[in-house]
């Protein structure tokens, strides 16, 4: 089980903005729709690419094993704590010489403890891609904003075939596909 602690932080004015201009509306009536949609369409971003779009704080709940085990978001920034979780959901801290940490080139995280007495880890940690809107890359950026004017465009209902492939081809350099 794997979850953000913090939810994206507030879209950027300019990105509304933006999305205004590509609908071609001059009123702001509707500002806060469309916020609405863009944190819909950064939230559907970060599933299709696999990866967290801004850095947030991450738990991971993971079963207490010797070997090697992949954190579940990316890219991973840093690895904060490591505690054992009891069954009653107590958590207590496992000596830094228990256990081990490491981040490869790709930001997949991963952990493992040295001994087989523990039995569940609760880890927590930091991942995204960005820290600010603005350092989220351009094609990402650009797919948000067109996604968002999609719908927004087609909110009452209207059948539109499906977002356009723009967005998908704008995305899809950055994705990074799961394999279990």
């Amino acid at each position: 089980m794997s979850f953000p602690i913090e939810d994206l932080p507030d879209i950027p004015p300019e990105w509304i903005a933006e999305v205004k201009d590509f609908i071609r509306i001059d009123h702001a009536l509707d500002d806060q729709a469309i916020a609405a949609l863009l944190r819909s369409a950064a939230n559907l971003c970060e599933n299709f690419i696999g990866q967290m779009l801004m850095i947030r704080s991450v738990v991971d709940m993971l079963p207490g094993q010797v070997q090697w085990q992949k954190l579940k978001r990316v890219p991973v920034r840093s690895i904060n704590l490591v505690e054992q979780l009891a069954s009653d959901g107590a958590t207590s801290a496992i000596p830094a010489g228990d256990y081990d940490l490491d981040i490869d080139s790709d930001g997949r995280g991963w952990v493992r403890v040295d001994s087989g007495a523990v039995v569940r880890l609760r880890v927590s940690y930091q991942a995204g891609l960005a820290l600010e809107w603005e350092d989220v890359p351009a094609s990402l950026q650009q797919g948000i904003i067109r996604l968002a004017g999609f719908l927004y465009a087609n909110r009452d209902g209207v059948d539109a075939g499906g977002p356009p492939s723009a967005v998908t081809a704008l995305w899809r350099p950055h994705r990074r596909m799961r394999l279990n």
